[in-house]
């Protein structure tokens, strides 16, 4: 089984996590953030997986973040809700997201995704 690697085309931080999966020949199937967003069912999974808190989740730099004052709203809301909101809007989600079993990773951060050389 390939990784998923959940995208969106226009990010630059999402380019440079693909050109380092093609340089290190780790196979993944690609999955556009904004044309397939992720369910209710799959964030729950990956964040039980994840190990991380939810809110490493959330774009925190995205407009979408921002024009709806979530940084505000977050810390009230409950974990459901929050999940509901990540799973209303791909681009609210954090990317890229690398996903593989129990393997989680959010972002793109050279010397966590080292892990997977």
């Amino acid at each position: 089984m390939n990784y998923l690697f959940i995208c969106y085309s226009n990010c630059t931080t999402c380019k440079k996590a693909k050109n380092w999966l093609g340089k290190y020949n780790i196979s993944y199937d690609e999955r556009n953030i904004k044309e397939n967003n992720p369910t209710e069912e799959e964030i729950r999974l990956w964040y039980k997986n994840s190990s991380l808190p939810l809110k490493k989740f959330f774009n925190t730099s995205g407009m979408l973040y921002r024009s709806h004052k979530l940084s505000d709203k977050l810390p009230s809301m409950s974990e459901d809700d929050q999940i509901k909101l990540l799973a209303s809007d791909g681009m609210l989600l954090k990317r890229p997201l690398l996903i593989k079993d129990k393997t989680v990773l959010i972002g793109f951060k050279e010397e966590k995704w080292n892990i997977l050389k």
